[in-house]
């Protein structure tokens, strides 16, 4: 992040922000039929803006101008290389935008500024120029068949993909869809949460700038049971992405079922695991990496380790060393450079996170910090970071994805059990160990049922490595050169000789 740019300077920038409210239909704005709502900051509980509000009139608009784009248009047909090029021209105008969109980011959903500007655009600016990057070095198959024939495997573009993300990275999980499904040469309707479509919208503008033909990345913004119903019901979306909550993700399964069986990839939640060993390389940095990632974006994420797992030999000094952490965590404005865990994204989620958190001591755990909302004074969502140990397994904080700051503290007595303690989840996205011994973190990376594993460290890991879960956390991957084989189609071609 800019460092002269100070909290009263953000404050002003963000009086000066001026962000689309129209729908981004077949290259232009469109400002639709179905009315508009008002978009609240979470810092403060004031309305930022009004929007306009998809209805399934304009999903249809949007779905239409991406079915022409793909059946008529030049997108599919252009030289990979030449799609790239415009990928990379769109990567370079969000850098050239990168304080506006952090600020935009931070304003709809409460994500500090330094996050904002030093995470989310750095992840959604490197997610564009890595796939416009690796758009032309996709190749085909011919494998070796009999001599009087010739067979060409060939990979084509799956159609118009439908793009449904949420709030918590608008950016990063929008461009984790729609590059590789662009790089890919398909079309996209892309529709942010409700909560934050402000990001993606200044998105679909810069896209068109950047080269995209009309029709190419569509944006439309307005809520799940309308505009994303409408979108997962289309029969003229082949490819249906979606990142977000399980129990909304089956009703994308149902909406495929219920029309043209389109395909369905699902990023779900979690409720990962992080397993402190007696042996780990340094237990200071492993307390001080467990209380970074289940607070870091507010707690926000699908991957928080929200159960850190600790050996009985060293629960309490890790759980003290956490604990310290999280009090000494600054909670603040988010457009204060200096706030490390800004607002949560709005008041009906700050209620479900404090019914856990009261759902706690009922359980029978412990609360050793945090619990309560703080800065009521500002009117925006804050809750303390929150701390919980003597935890049972069979409780809530251990077993529901509560998606805020608040971590659940369980002890094990040998590692047998900690697997199986891991493992006792209906998800499986991610997970943590932390241990100096090779060959046990080699068998324990094996046994976890977990779409990532990371040893001695959290959240680690580049473009280069697919993302995504097992069980009920979803399917298929987001990242690398894994994520083409959701948006592109194998064609076999077999010719007599």
């Amino acid at each position: 992040m800019p460092e002269a740019v100070t909290h009263a300077q953000w404050l002003r920038r963000a009086g000066e922000l001026r962000p689309p409210t129209a729908h981004h239909i077949d290259g232009a704005d469109e400002p639709g039929s179905g009315g508009d709502y008002a978009v609240v900051s979470p810092r403060d509980g004031r309305t930022l803006i009004r929007v306009a509000d998809a209805s399934p009139a304009e999903v249809d608009l949007a779905v239409a101008a991406a079915r022409r784009a793909f059946d008529h248009g030049p997108w599919p047909r252009l030289a990979p290389a030449e799609r790239g090029r415009v990928l990379l021209r769109l990567a370079d105008l969000l850098e050239e935008h990168r304080a506006d969109l952090a600020l935009t980011v931070s304003l709809e959903m409460g994500k500090p500024i330094s996050d904002a500007y030093g995470v989310e655009l750095r992840a959604a600016i490197n997610t564009f120029r890595w796939y416009g990057q690796l758009a032309d070095k996709v190749t085909d198959e011919s494998p070796h068949v009999s001599p009087d024939a010739l067979a060409l495997v060939t990979r084509e573009p799956a159609g118009v993909v439908g793009a449904v993300v949420p709030w918590n990275f608008p950016l990063t999980l929008a461009s984790w869809k729609v590059a590789p499904a662009l790089a890919a040469g398909c079309t996209v309707v892309l529709k942010p949460s409700e909560s934050s479509p402000l990001s993606a919208l200044t998105l679909g503008r810069l896209a068109t700038e950047a080269g995209l033909p009309p029709g190419v990345l569509n944006v439309v913004s307005g809520d799940g049971p309308t505009a994303g119903r409408a979108l997962g019901l289309h029969p003229g979306v082949d490819v249906l992405a979606f990142t977000g909550s399980t129990a909304v993700g089956r009703h994308f399964l149902r909406y495929a079922a219920d029309s043209n069986l389109k395909r369905v990839w699902l990023e779900l939640g979690g409720k990962s695991p992080n397993i402190i060993l007696p042996d780990a390389p340094d237990l200071d940095a492993a307390a001080a990496t467990a209380a970074w990632g289940v607070f870091f974006n507010q707690g926000e994420m699908c991957t928080a380790p929200s159960r850190l797992l600790v050996h009985a030999s060293i629960a309490e000094r890790v759980t003290e060393a956490v604990v310290a952490r999280a009090r000494a965590l600054r909670v603040g404005d988010p457009l204060d450079p200096a706030t490390e865990m800004g607002a949560l994204v709005g008041e009906s989620h700050l209620e479900r996170v404090l019914a856990h958190v009261a759902a706690g001591p009922a359980d029978g755990a412990r609360l050793r910090t945090g619990g309560s909302r703080t800065l009521t004074a500002s009117g925006g969502s804050f809750l303390e970071p929150t701390v919980f140990d003597q935890v049972a397994p069979d409780s809530r904080l251990a077993r529901e994805e509560i998606f805020g700051p608040v971590l659940s503290v369980l002890a094990f007595d040998d590692l047998e059990e900690a697997v199986a303690l891991a493992n006792d989840t209906e998800y499986g996205l991610a997970a943590g160990l932390w241990t100096s011994d090779l060959a046990t973190a080699h068998r324990v990376s094996r046994a976890l049922r977990a779409g990532t594993v990371w040893v001695n460290c959290y959240e680690e890991g580049d473009l280069t490595v697919p993302f995504g879960g097992m069980k009920q956390s979803g399917n298929g991957r987001d990242k690398s050169a894994h994520a083409l084989e959701k948006y592109t189609e194998l064609k076999t071609t077999w010719i007599r000789l």
